[in-house]
């Protein structure tokens, strides 16, 4: 827990040591905010953020893995993972110490647009758990991108090799669960295989978030997604100690 510890401490504290960090929460505020109101949202004459967890998914691929991509891949380029991994400490804590501090920054800005449901609430008399599953499902699906982005920091030293490999692969995941790719998956392999797709889609099991409903199979996958590329991203890393 001490090595944990450690490494949580410094990486969250390495975030706000720069201006990157208070760029990226600029850009990821003005972007969030922005888009709701362009797409109609006093149109729609609802107290509700319907508009914003509809757009969070796009946003989260390039975001989170512009913030997974420097994780270990900048510790290689630099050099500074051989002495990362000879403190004494396990793969495992350091792992989870980077995923976790992460994971915490990422919470921090997805607090920081509550000026959305205080607006919301100001408005309207919007239903109070949709709100709240609805960030729940935002949380555990920045959790996911992150899981995957650190797997391919872990892949490459570069970094926007990194970002372009997590990116690519949560968009797939994304775009598997919409109509149109599991109208061509059916047609051309079958419909038994874009059930699975229609499985496997981060879309999928957010939906019925964005609506406000809490399912304990889109809880379990979203951990069994998260813990599957966090213990990837660890074996890689020891592979790599190793050799």
């Amino acid at each position: 827990m001490n090595g944990f510890m450690a490494v949580f401490k410094r990486e969250l504290k390495g975030y706000f040591a720069t201006p990157v960090a208070y760029v990226f929460l600029v850009i990821f505020l003005l972007v969030a905010g922005y888009l709701p109101f362009k797409d109609g949202f006093f149109e729609l004459r609802q107290a509700d953020l319907r508009l914003f967890f509809y757009n969070m998914p796009f946003i989260l691929v390039v975001m989170v893995s512009a913030v997974a991509m420097r994780l270990w891949a900048e510790e290689r380029k630099n050099g500074s993972i051989e002495l990362l991994l000879t403190l004494p400490i396990t793969i495992r804590q350091a792992v989870l110490g980077k995923f976790f501090a992460a994971w915490t920054f990422l919470a921090i800005a997805l607090v920081l647009t509550f000026p959305l449901p205080v607006t919301v609430a100001y408005l309207g008399d919007p239903d109070a758990g949709q709100l709240v599953v609805g960030y729940l499902g935002c949380f555990l699906m920045a959790g996911s991108f992150l899981a995957i982005g650190m797997f391919f920091s872990a892949l490459t030293k570069n970094q926007v090799i990194s970002l372009i490999l997590s990116g690519v692969a949560c968009g797939i995941l994304i775009f598997a669960g919409h109509p149109s790719s599991l109208n061509y998956v059916s047609s051309t392999i079958s419909p038994a295989a874009a059930s699975v797709f229609e499985t496997l889609s981060f879309q999928n099991h957010f939906d019925s978030m964005m609506r406000g409903v809490v399912e304990v199979k889109d809880v379990v996958y979203f951990g069994i997604l998260i813990a599957a590329w966090v213990v990837a991203c660890g074996l890689i890393l020891e592979e790599r100690k190793a050799s």
